[in-house]
């Protein structure tokens, strides 16, 4: 499984990570879906609604579906989603387990730990696991 980033957008998410530190931050992507191979093309930044934004996120059920039909009216597929772990490390925690609800849809993670780092995961509706991030 591989997600194909290009390369500003890698740099979006990372930049909208580092402005919204302490606090997670959150969006969707859209794109091309595919079950081996998805291809993002865009990302639409979301507020994040979570009771406790530095340790969570939550995108709220309106502005979810709203972003939810922009990705359809601009002519793109869902891809997945994007976080940001402020303080944390470049893996899924168990909140983010507990908060997936797209089985076989990439979850972005951009860490900002030591150095701005990026991976994804495919939620299997059980777990995660790792795909291949490729930057063009």
């Amino acid at each position: 499984m591989t997600l194909v980033l290009p390369g500003d957008l890698r740099d979006g998410m990372v930049e909208h990570a580092r402005a919204g530190a302490p606090e997670e931050v959150v969006g969707v992507l859209g794109g091309e879906r595919g079950e081996e191979e998805s291809v993002a093309e865009r990302r639409y930044p979301a507020e994040n609604a979570a009771a406790t934004p530095e340790t969570r996120y939550e995108i709220a059920p309106a502005e979810e579906l709203e972003l939810l039909e922009r990705v359809e009216d601009d002519g793109f597929d869902v891809v997945g989603f994007y976080h940001s772990h402020p303080r944390g490390p470049l893996a899924p925690s168990e909140t983010d387990a507990e908060l997936a609800a797209w089985p076989r849809y990439s979850y972005v993670i951009v860490s900002l730990e030591v150095e701005p780092d990026l991976g994804s995961w495919r939620w299997t509706g059980e777990t995660f696991e790792r795909e291949r991030v490729e930057v063009r």
